[in-house]
């Protein structure tokens, strides 16, 4: 059993953090063209502590009506304000200042998402960090050299600018709020566009927080949109509309088909960050407390809600026993609690349903024959106090089943054998999935050949989860498509214009006179 960490005294009241948002009454709103506003329908959605079932705040859930409202705003700043024709330099100073308020108030937002989001604060403290070198690692992309000049054939200077798309829809997950929101926001804004973001319902608070910033730093009103509400209305608003030019999601597979079919309308850009199954490899020659150590950190941070999540451990067999052993002592030590107690590990599950969600694989697991290796039930003394499930691992399974090929998203590690080489990369590749993958060995021709093997977007040798912004993000097969971060990123925000000019102008003579 996991190490149980009770509802920790120290945890700030909501109140308190929550000052600085906007709101009418007892509802905090929404920030469209510039004004702060409640939804259309007064309708409202309650947020809840996953750490204690506790009311946080209610919070404007916005409508189809607010959603095109935000549209139209976005639409009208890029195409009749000023910021279609800002400055690059101009862009940057406004994304250098951001970064320097998620820095100088890093404390306020990570409390703020440990509140909203559960996890604990050592995590969300680097989130915060992760966001504010995003902002500016944009904001240094943006005035740097993106064209082309091409010689050809003909008395011609021909080259090829990048120029913004124009109005981007954005809509973005629970586990990571403000991270994923500038994963969003910076490249789009970098680049010249205007967005509309929809956090999740469940978590918008740090970007509400960080629409306060956007309105003080006076970007132009429109610029930027945070529409709150339910993703089957506001999401799909958002990838219906003819005034969308572009869509980016991250979230489920099955809601990015659903993004997708309704962007077809006006054949949209579209930018898909999808689920995954990752596999995460053990040779017998690995160094073993290192691979132990990523085994864990790959499944149980953020309490596995990650769509990178190193979720199938596939380990030679010759050390498959030793090694298991270790991963699950390990596994029972980890403390579970409250994100606000510093001794907590692994926070609590996004919402009750979700949580309910992952019992009924483990429930699916277990009627597959597969062993129960530690976990599998909400942590004794936590029951009642939130959206707990200890860390759980599944051995003796097999590749056809459900918790073999799904993806559960919380803490469930599925254990699969392999013989050789040969034998790993047809286990790894057993998925629909294809976005992330890690190998450990201590042979770097052996981990090269296996990660060159991997269909997938994102892979580690000797170590799992550590990603930078200056490298691309992205899945093949159906963990999505398209790239994020890096200069990919930021060039999927841009669509490319090819300009030619006559240097010998004279008639081309081309039809007689």
């Amino acid at each position: 059993m996991a190490t149980v960490q009770t509802t920790y005294a120290g945890a700030s009241r909501s109140s308190e953090l929550l000052a600085n948002l906007k709101r009418a009454g007892d509802t905090y709103l929404m920030y469209v063209g510039g004004e702060w506003i409640a939804a259309s329908d007064g309708g409202t959605r309650d947020l809840i502590n996953p750490a204690n079932g506790q009311k946080i705040a209610a919070v404007s859930e916005g409508t189809a009506q607010d959603a095109d409202r935000a549209i139209q705003a976005a639409h009208d700043a890029f195409y009749e304000g000023p910021w279609g024709d800002s400055l690059a330099q101009d862009r940057a100073k406004l994304l250098f200042r951001l970064a320097e308020r998620i820095d100088e108030n890093a404390d306020e937002l990570s409390r703020i998402e440990t509140l909203n989001n559960g996890k604990p604060l050592r995590e969300t403290q680097y989130d915060m960090a992760d966001a504010a070198n995003c902002f500016r690692y944009y904001a240094g992309l943006a005035t740097k050299p993106s064209g082309q000049t091409f010689e050809v054939p003909a008395a011609s200077q021909t080259m090829v600018v990048r120029e913004p798309i124009g109005v981007c829809g954005q809509i973005i997950p629970w586990n990571y709020p403000l991270l994923m929101a500038a994963w969003k926001l910076a490249p789009a804004l970098a680049a010249g566009n205007t967005c509309v973001l929809k956090p999740s319902e469940l978590t918008p608070l740090t970007a509400l927080r960080l629409a306060t910033w956007i309105e003080e730093l006076e970007f132009p009103k429109g610029v930027v949109n945070i529409v709150l509400g339910a993703g089957p209305i506001v999401g799909h608003a958002l990838a219906a509309s003819h005034l969308v030019d572009k869509i980016a999601f991250t979230g489920g597979t099955k809601t990015g088909r659903a993004i997708m079919q309704a962007a077809v309308g006006n054949l949209k850009k579209i930018s898909l960050e999808l689920g995954g199954k990752s596999p995460n490899i053990v040779f017998a020659d690995a160094d073993f407390d290192t691979a132990v150590d990523y085994a864990l950190y790959g499944i149980f941070a953020n309490a596995g809600q990650v769509c990178s999540a190193g979720s199938r451990l596939l380990v030679e067999e010759s050390i498959a026993k030793k090694f298991v052993g270790a991963v699950v002592d390990r596994a029972k030590k980890i403390r579970v609690g409250d994100g606000f107690d510093p001794q907590t590990e692994m926070g609590p599950i996004i919402s009750r349903a979700h949580e309910e969600k992952i019992e009924s694989y483990i429930k699916t697991g277990l009627a597959e024959g597969a062993t129960l290796e530690c976990g599998g039930h909400r942590p004794e003394g936590l029951e009642e106090k939130g959206n707990f499930i200890e860390p759980t691992i599944f051995s003796h399974t097999k590749p056809g089943m459900k918790i073999v090929q799904e993806e559960i998203f919380g803490p469930v590690l599925v254990v699969q054998t392999f013989k050789d080489e040969k034998d790993a990369i047809r286990l790894a590749n057993d998925t629909i999935y294809g976005l992330a993958g890690g190998v450990f060995t201590n042979d770097i021709a052996k981990a090269h050949r296996v990660i060159r093997k991997l269909r997938a977007g994102i892979t580690w040798i000797n170590t799992y989860h550590p990603t930078y912004n200056e490298a691309p993000w992205g899945g093949y097969k159906q963990s999505g498509i398209g790239r994020e971060l890096g200069t990919y990123g930021f060039e999927a925000y841009t669509e490319v214009k090819q300009i030619n000019v006559n240097l010998a102008v004279e008639p081309s003579g081309w039809f007689s006179t």
